[in-house]
C-alpha cells in the first residue's frame, strides 16, 4: 500500500470518527489527511517528513481558522440549547437566599445552589419555582 492511500484510508476514517463524536474536531484532521493524501498522490509531497509537516500544518491551521465559524454555523439562532427539565418545578429553600446573594434549595434529593431571580432575599422553608439553569445553580422564584 501506497502513501496516498494510507492517508486516504486516515482521512476517511477521521470523517467517521467525526460522525460519531460531532466535537467539529477531527474533521480538521480529516482536511489534513485527505490534503496529504491528495499532495502525495501528485508527487508534491514525496518523503514521509514532508507528508506529516503537511498534515500537521493544515490540520492545526484549518483547526485554527474554520473551527469557531462551523461551529457558529451549527448553533441554532446563535444561541445554545439550555437544558429546561428543572424550570417549572417547585423546590424549598433550605439555606436562606440573601438579597443579590445566593443560598441553597432541595430539590429531587439534593441541595442546590440558588439565586433569586429578582435579587431580592427569599426566606428558609419557603416554596420557590425553578426559572432557569445557569451551569449548577438554578435561578428561583417565590410562588
Amino acid at each position: 500500500m501506497e502513501y496516498p492511500q494510507i492517508w486516504l484510508i486516515v482521512g476517511v476514517l477521521l470523517l467517521i470518527a467525526e460522525l460519531m463524536s460531532v466535537s467539529f474536531f477531527f474533521v480538521f484532521l480529516s482536511i489534513g489527511a485527505l490534503t496529504t493524501a491528495l499532495l502525495s498522490w501528485l508527487n508534491i509531497t514525496t518523503t514521509l517528513n514532508m507528508q506529516l509537516l503537511t498534515f500537521s500544518v493544515v490540520s492545526v491551521g484549518s483547526l485554527l481558522l474554520l473551527r469557531k465559524p462551523v461551529q457558529n454555523i451549527f448553533k441554532k439562532d446563535g444561541k445554545t440549547v439550555e437544558y429546561n427539565e428543572y424550570v417549572g418545578d417547585n423546590a424549598t429553600v433550605v439555606t436562606a437566599i440573601p438579597t443579590n446573594g445566593e443560598g441553597k434549595v432541595f430539590y429531587r434529593g439534593t441541595e442546590w445552589a440558588a439565586k433569586s431571580d429578582t435579587g431580592q432575599a427569599i426566606a428558609e422553608t419557603s416554596i420557590v419555582t425553578i426559572k432557569q439553569l445557569d451551569g449548577i445553580k438554578l435561578i428561583v422564584g417565590v410562588v
